[in-house]
């Protein structure tokens, strides 16, 4: 080695050496203070829940700029997946019974009738109540359809360790009910649309899509466990079109996940990174169909996502291009203004511990075209191939994934206020914490990431081996009717047709597309029957002398109804 190269490299794995002490330091510290805080949102007894009913998870303390002294159904669900997830698995046995709380807490609140309906009409699709478990019946971004399957997933990996301990009547008689009610909500509703995560978008979500497929496998395999097979075939059916219609969300393109159908945002968002932390299974290795965290579209989605935030913060400025930056929601944000957010910023470095986890497992690490952009970022001559762990290659690449994840919870570090809590939001130029104080999610995002640091591996849920279904169906035999409007001017001899993703559609063929009435011109027009209650994509598309000229992506995409009619309006791209 040159003596310039090993100066360097000396000076390199100072830095490094000195970043992980430094994140090793303030985890050993943030992790009493986040277990303490988590735990103080917690009814009856939390010291900041208040007036919370016994397992009722309080969002934040806030109760003005903003008002978040609510309880959400996804909040709740991944906190207390935390909290199961460490009793589970032996490193906190004194949380069972707040275990216990939780499940008597939402076993009511799934009753109670609110402005999204009723138990048995639409209304486990609420997402947050009252923290005295009445109805919130102010306006909202309603419904939120991953909710019932964050819950169910909470329940399920505690139903499995107490079938693992011989406990098989409280599954049954107890835990059973509540889940079915939100499994067979999500497979009834899955492709209905819903508002995302941040409340914001009403179309459908890569997140929600997500944890939904997770909660139908794991759900069948829990009914077969405890002889309830009567369910297991719809939700395997459902579950089926969910992997298919979560692979939809990829954009090759790009390199990345486009987290929502609707919006009209670039679709780069941490939604989808959010997504990948929370339905890793390390048995399903690197698998891209389910997107898992060392997966190279998982990979490259996650540096499209934080390159994105690299110019638009002023905390950023002066990072190179190949370390770690303040993350937010999406770059579009304005909430707020538009700040990174503690949760979003330990959930890239959440992300890349899971990889490295399965890596080890795996025992080797393969680059492919896809996964390149990423793995450039820490050597810029390697190329593609698999790399076993013993290669020079492999350690390289995985001591730089180490201090690049390190780099996300060193940022998390410098903004975290001496006592330790968590906010919401952290400040774009200042880095000064903001909005909600002491965020319960923040508190558990803190733990899942330290916890994937230290090695934890949480319990598999089926994701190996699955197959994506060649298309996406969904409710078969039920359909709806659906008229076409497109506002489109052409010349004399120039006609309008209409192709898209279904058979009624003829599947993506321009030969065989279907042909739009101008008798309403420059409006054309026509009326389709569609499968009910089904993601379709569509295109229009020009016919002139022969030539065919497609409209501009992306592609258009509608939610058809369940039931009657349904028009859509479109101007020609």
């Amino acid at each position: 080695m040159h003596l310039t190269q090993f100066v360097y490299a000396l000076g390199l794995a100072g830095r490094v050496a000195s970043q992980s002490g430094t994140v090793d330091a303030f985890v050993a510290s943030e992790s009493p203070i986040a277990k303490a805080g988590l735990l103080a949102n917690i009814g009856p007894s939390g010291a900041k829940a208040s007036g919370a009913k016994s397992g009722v998870v309080i969002a934040s303390p806030s109760t003005s700029n903003p008002d978040y002294l609510y309880t959400w159904v996804r909040d709740s669900s991944l906190v207390f997946k935390t909290i199961t997830d460490q009793f589970t698995l032996g490193e906190d046995t004194s949380l069972r019974s707040q275990i216990d709380n939780f499940i008597t807490a939402e076993a009511i609140l799934q009753q109670v009738s609110n402005p999204s309906g009723t138990v048995s009409t639409g209304g486990l699709g609420e997402p947050k109540f009252n923290i005295d478990e009445t109805a919130f019946t102010g306006s909202w971004g309603r419904p939120q359809r991953d909710g019932p399957a964050l819950r169910s997933t909470a329940m399920i990996t505690y139903a499995n360790w107490l079938l693992d301990n011989n406990n098989s009547t409280f599954v049954t008689n107890t835990l059973w009910p509540i889940i079915e009610l939100d499994l067979n909500y999500v497979a009834e509703n899955w492709n209905q649309s819903s508002f995302d995560l941040w409340e914001e978008i009403d179309s459908s979500s890569f997140f929600t899509t997500a944890v939904q497929h997770r909660s139908l496998r794991e759900g069948s395999a829990l009914a077969t466990r405890i002889g309830q097979t009567s369910v297991t075939a719809n939700y395997l059916t459902q579950a089926d079109n969910l992997l298919c219609f979560l692979n939809s969300y990829w954009n090759p393109t790009e390199g990345y996940i486009t987290a929502n159908t609707g919006g009209g945002r670039s679709g780069k968002d941490s939604n989808t990174v959010l997504a990948s932390i929370h339905t890793w299974d390390i048995s399903a290795g690197c698998d891209a169909s389910t997107f898992q965290p060392c997966s190279d579209k998982a990979l490259s989605n996650l540096k499209v996502y934080v390159d994105s935030f690299r110019s638009i913060y002023t905390i950023n400025s002066g990072i190179s291009a190949t370390s770690a930056v303040a993350t937010g929601r999406y770059p579009e944000d304005v909430y707020y203004n538009g700040n990174p957010w503690y949760l979003t910023t330990l959930a890239v470095a959440e992300q890349l511990y899971d990889a490295l986890l399965t890596w080890n497992s795996i025992g080797s690490l393969e680059v492919t075209a896809t996964s390149l952009p990423f793995f450039s970022q820490f050597s810029s001559s390697v190329t593609t191939g698999t790399y076993s762990s013993t290669s020079s290659t492999y350690i390289t690449l995985t001591n730089a994934v180490k201090s690049f994840a390190d780099g996300f919870v060193a940022i998390v570090a410098a903004h975290t206020p001496s006592g330790g809590g968590l906010s919401e939001q952290y400040d774009r130029n200042t880095g000064t914490p903001l909005s909600a104080a002491d965020l319960t999610w923040s508190y558990a995002s803190a733990l899942t990431a330290f916890g994937a640091r230290a090695g934890t591996i949480t319990a598999s849920w089926g994701a190996s081996g699955l197959t994506v279904p060649s298309q996406c169906t969904a409710n078969p035999g039920s359909v709806v009717s659906v008229t076409f409007n497109v506002q489109a001017t052409t010349q004399l001899g120039e006609n309008i047709y209409l192709t898209g993703s279904v058979d009624a559609l003829e599947n993506w063929s321009p030969d065989n597309a279907l042909l739009l009435s101008a008798a309403n011109y420059p409006t054309w027009s026509i009326t389709v029957t569609l499968p009910a209650s089904t993601i379709v994509q569509y295109k229009y598309i020009r016919k002139f002398n022969g030539q065919v000229t497609w409209e501009s992506d992306p592609n258009n995409q509608i939610t058809t109804p369940a039931s009657g009619t349904f028009v859509e309006n479109d101007t020609w791209r």
